[in-house]
């Protein structure tokens, strides 16, 4: 067997050769993280369609894929949930009011994974992460106890069902594609449900001993904020009263950066540069230690002799988000001045939080990444406009919550019920059903049109189907063949290590790469291994499922890794400290389990 694998690999033609190479690139620049996912793998698709590899029909056929029309539709219902605040009211109900550091974090962990079995994670880890937040400034237990145990069992409840991740609902419509009759909604459960329960179990014990207590972007900026804020005054006669701020230089300062204007009883953010300076106006700057140094040799301003800016007083006129960089962010790779930040969002950038640490430079000269926490100064209307805009993972308002509708979020909910009721009792196909549940929500005005249209992320959806096109093409050129050959040869003829072996590729490429890229790389190889063997495939297809979501140990594994990143003040150690022995619980589980509910 091991012959006959090398045999194959030595028979690959060019263009086998063209689709390994765009995979290693694709994967490199992805790792990179200086170009979006997006604009990666359209480019990879569309050099093997230059490379006479695929035709552009197949290089397209993702985009009707039933999994990808699914997510798509599905964004509608996420939209509704968001929009009437539907997880933030259970989420409130179950945190309920400070009871200790344990207590908060299983009530939360068992909310989480419930929740996400039904419900795509990513809106409920957003939603959940500004009600932790909120419920840790009044309990006084930090973020970081709660926040990572919380996202990684939205993960583990996910694998449940093929509704509660995109990537179990993109691994269903491959099943379909190639011919296998369709999966159940609850098909993972037998499986899935005991890795939720044995990784509940680790993360209520170990948490306590593995997580640090970590200060959060905003505790960080707010200890920092008096050594990094200056303010100073506008003076009578001093040659700058009457200017724009434009004109008087304050847009382009080497070393500060100008975040709000206080003018008796108004206080601006954002402050536009046509605005008119007067004396008396006072000023705040961020920048580095320098920066009093260079506001003082400025004719017309002088410091201020009672500091009052303190990012964490509360005022009624200073309103204060914290956002999270996704990679489909247009001021990802770019500073803040280039992506024109403050123009584009109406928010002044005061501080950003980067691998669990606040950076001490100027704000405006960061070169933005994805998974950044930026603390920026807004108005109060921002969570409206950007609360469901696919350039942030998560929005969160510091000084107040969006309010919640009831009457809206119950009607949400009800129908999101019946819903998995027509999948799992009528045997409703999940992409029709999700298109009822989708029409009603519209129907019964549980979401805006302005709401669903900034919901609908056609980015991630680009990203998705066009991974489609990689698979296509390892599939095609014999790659997935010479790969799953390979495999055999390590294995032999067991069909279980040859499971292990799938399930343990599975993983690494979703740490490397992404969830649903990883998937759809690592199918067109399982299902290879299944058909040499002249086994069944559903094994490796539930391995897969599993595997593709068990990104634990790295911020970019799994999207949600990256919304909790900044928020709990987390160090890139903090996931392989906590995840690497989940990943290790999680996958003996499967791993036992798969061949018992699932025979060769």
């Amino acid at each position: 067997m091991h012959g006959a694998g090398n045999r194959m690999v030595m028979g690959l033609g060019w263009q086998a050769w063209l689709t390994i190479g765009v995979v290693l690139a694709t994967l490199g620049l992805l790792w990179w993280g200086r170009l979006g996912p997006d604009k990666v793998l359209a480019g990879a698709a569309a050099l093997l369609v230059l490379g006479g590899v695929l035709t552009p029909v197949q290089a397209l056929a993702g985009f009707w894929n039933p999994g990808v029309l699914t997510v798509a539709v599905l964004f509608v219902l996420v939209a509704a949930l968001r929009s009437t605040g539907a997880i933030a009211w259970i989420g409130r109900g179950v945190l309920g009011p400070p009871r200790g550091e344990l207590r908060a974090r299983l009530r939360l962990s068992g909310l989480a994974g419930a929740l996400s079995a039904f419900v795509n994670n990513t809106p409920i880890v957003a939603t959940l992460t500004s009600a932790v937040e909120h419920w840790s400034r009044a309990s006084g237990v930090a973020p970081s106890k709660l926040l990572l145990p919380m996202n990684y069992a939205t993960i583990l409840g996910g694998m449940c069902s093929l509704l509660g991740t995109s990537t179990n609902l993109i691994v269903a419509g491959l099943v379909i594609a190639s011919g296998l009759p369709a999966m159940a909604m609850f098909d993972p459960f037998p499986v899935a449900f005991p890795v939720l329960l044995a990784g509940l179990l680790y993360l209520g014990v170990a948490s306590r001993w593995l997580l640090p207590v970590r200060l959060s972007a905003f505790d960080q900026a707010a200890k920092d904020a008096r050594e990094y804020a200056v303010e100073m005054l506008v003076t009578e006669g001093g040659g700058l009263a009457g200017k724009s701020v434009a004109a008087a230089g304050l847009r382009h300062l080497k070393g500060s950066f100008l975040i709000e204007l206080s003018r008796e009883r108004d206080l601006l953010s954002a402050v536009a540069p046509a605005t008119v300076l007067r004396a008396g106006d006072r000023l705040v700057f961020v920048g580095g230690t320098d920066a009093v140094r260079e506001l003082r040799r400025i004719p017309g301003l002088r410091p201020a002799t009672d500091q009052w800016f303190k990012l964490d007083t509360v005022s009624s006129k200073r309103h204060l988000a914290e956002l999270v960089l996704s990679r489909f962010s247009p001021a990802v790779g770019h500073t803040l001045r280039e992506s024109t930040f403050r123009d584009r969002y109406g928010a002044v950038v005061i501080a950003v939080n980067r691998h669990g640490q606040r950076l001490h430079q100027k704000p405006g000269d960061v070169v933005l990444q994805a998974g950044d926490t930026l603390l920026v100064e807004t108005d109060p209307e921002f969570t409206v406009r950007f609360a469901t805009a696919s350039d942030f993972l998560t929005v969160t308002l510091l000084d107040g919550e969006r309010p919640v509708d009831r009457r809206r979020a119950l009607t949400t909910l009800g129908i999101l019920g019946l819903m998995v009721l027509a999948n799992s009792v009528l045997g409703l196909p999940i992409l029709w059903s999700a298109v009822g549940a989708a029409l009603a929500v519209v129907l019964a005005r549980c979401v805006k049109l302005v709401e669903l249209w900034r919901s609908l992320d056609l980015r991630l959806l680009l990203v998705i189907a066009c991974s489609f096109a990689l698979g296509a093409a390892v599939d095609r050129t014999g790659v997935a063949a010479a790969v799953a050959s390979g495999l055999g040869g390590l294995a032999g003829a067991d069909p279980f290590a040859s499971l292990v072996l799938v399930y343990v590729m599975a993983v690494a490429f979703t740490e490397l790469l992404t969830n649903n890229a990883a998937a759809i790389l690592v199918f067109p190889i399982a299902m290879g291994v299944a058909e040499q063997l002249g086994v069944s495939p559903m094994p490796f297809v539930i391995a897969l499922m599993i595997g593709a979501s068990a990104g634990f140990m790295t911020p970019i594994g799994y999207q949600t890794n990256l919304m909790v990143y900044g928020p709990g003040g987390y160090r890139f150690t903090d996931y392989v400290r906590l995840g690497g022995p989940l990943s290790l619980v999680v996958g003996t589980v499967a791993l036992w389990l798969i061949p018992r509910f699932f025979p060769f």
